[in-house]
């Protein structure tokens, strides 16, 4: 039983190490600067834009946190758009993702380099 015990808590330690330090963001994740002006407005780089009813926002420890509790805060994130043009899914980076600077910023970018999902990494053909 304590061995159990002890092994759990290591694997709970390991998963928020990782967390912390890198997670895995779909292809189709762009990068920008987003701020909250009054939900669910917001602004991304600097264009007026809007949160999808539902939208999910993860802080930098990847918790999930409520858009509005962000107002006012210029945040470097990976965001996701659905078909409508909404903003669904919002990554708050932290350090190390932030030092992966290579990122697509535009769809057409995102279209014409190639993604590496195992390492998290984008290339210039």
């Amino acid at each position: 039983m304590y061995r159990c015990a002890l092994s759990l808590a290591l694997a709970a330690s390991c998963v928020v190490a990782q967390a912390q330090t890198h997670r895995f963001f779909p292809a189709t994740a762009l990068r920008g600067e987003l701020v909250v002006t009054q939900f669910p407005d917001v602004q991304l780089n600097g264009q007026p834009a809007r949160l999808a009813p539902g939208a999910r926002v993860k802080n930098e420890d990847n918790l999930w946190v409520p858009p509005a509790g962000l107002t006012g805060q210029k945040l470097l994130v990976h965001y996701t758009v659905e078909s409508s043009g909404l903003i669904m899914d919002v990554w708050v980076l932290n350090a190390a993702e932030r030092e992966n600077k290579l990122w697509p910023r535009t769809p057409a970018e995102s279209a014409s380099w190639q993604f590496n999902p195992g390492n998290q990494t984008w290339s210039k053909p």
